[in-house]
C-alpha cells in the first residue's frame, strides 16, 4: 500500500506503516524529526502521487477549541485553515483519515466519524482526537489502560499530566505528536484496506 502521511514531521505514523511493509512517506513544511522517506514542502505538491491512503494531520492552531478565545481575531486564518481541511478531505485518494482535536471542523465542515483516546491504545493519557474518515472503518481499541494522571492548574483547569509541560521552543511539537499506539492501530487496521 502507498501511504501519504500529510502534515507529519515526527515520522511516527509513517514509520508504523513502513514497519508493516507498506511504502509510506511523510510530508510537512518542517524537516522530519526521524530519518525516513519525507517530502519537505507543501502537501499539494504530492497529493496526485497515486496514493492508496492518506492520513492527514492539518495544523490545529486556528481550528482547535482550545484557542477559541482568539477566534474573533483570526477569522481570515481560520477560513484558510478550513479551506485546507476541505482540500485534504477532497484529495484524489481513495481512503482518507484526517485527525484534529475538538474544534471548528465539527461545526463548519462536518462532525467527526470517530473520537479516539491514547488510553484505548496502550498509553495512560487522555488526548481527545477526532477522526474524519473516507472509506475506512473506525479504529478499534487495541489496549485499554488507565486514563493517566491529571494536573490541576492554579486557575482550577484540569489537564492531562503529559500536556502540562514547561514553556519551551518545542512544547507545541511534543503536544501535537501522535501517540505510537494510535499510529500502530492505524497501520494494523487500515494497512490491509486495499
Amino acid at each position: 500500500m502507498r501511504v501519504l502521511v500529510a502534515c507529519e514531521y515526527s515520522g511516527v505514523v509513517r514509520d508504523a506503516f513502513n514497519a508493516r511493509g507498506h511504502f509510506a512517506m511523510s510530508c510537512d513544511l518542517l524537516p522530519s524529526d526521524a530519518p525516513g522517506m519525507h517530502y519537505q514542502g507543501d502537501v499539494r505538491d504530492v497529493l496526485d502521487g497515486g496514493w492508496d491512503l492518506m492520513i492527514a494531520h492539518p495544523p490545529c492552531t486556528h481550528l482547535a477549541s482550545s484557542g477559541a478565545k482568539w477566534f474573533k481575531n483570526k477569522q481570515v486564518e481560520q477560513a484558510e485553515a478550513l479551506d485546507f481541511v476541505r482540500l485534504l478531505l477532497n484529495a484524489p485518494i481513495p481512503r482518507i483519515a484526517l485527525e484534529n482535536p475538538v474544534g471548528v471542523i465539527s461545526t463548519q465542515i462536518r462532525k467527526p466519524d470517530q473520537i479516539v483516546q491514547p488510553y484505548e491504545h496502550g498509553h495512560e493519557a487522555t488526548k481527545t482526537t477526532c477522526l474524519w474518515l473516507k472509506n475506512l472503518p473506525p479504529l478499534r481499541p487495541t489496549d485499554i489502560v488507565g486514563k493517566g494522571n491529571r494536573h490541576v492548574t492554579k486557575s482550577g483547569r484540569s489537564l492531562p499530566e503529559w500536556y502540562n509541560l514547561p514553556p519551551s521552543a518545542d512544547r507545541w511539537k511534543i503536544r501535537s505528536a501522535t501517540f505510537p499506539g494510535i499510529a500502530a492501530a492505524m497501520a494494523d487496521q487500515w494497512g490491509g484496506q486495499c
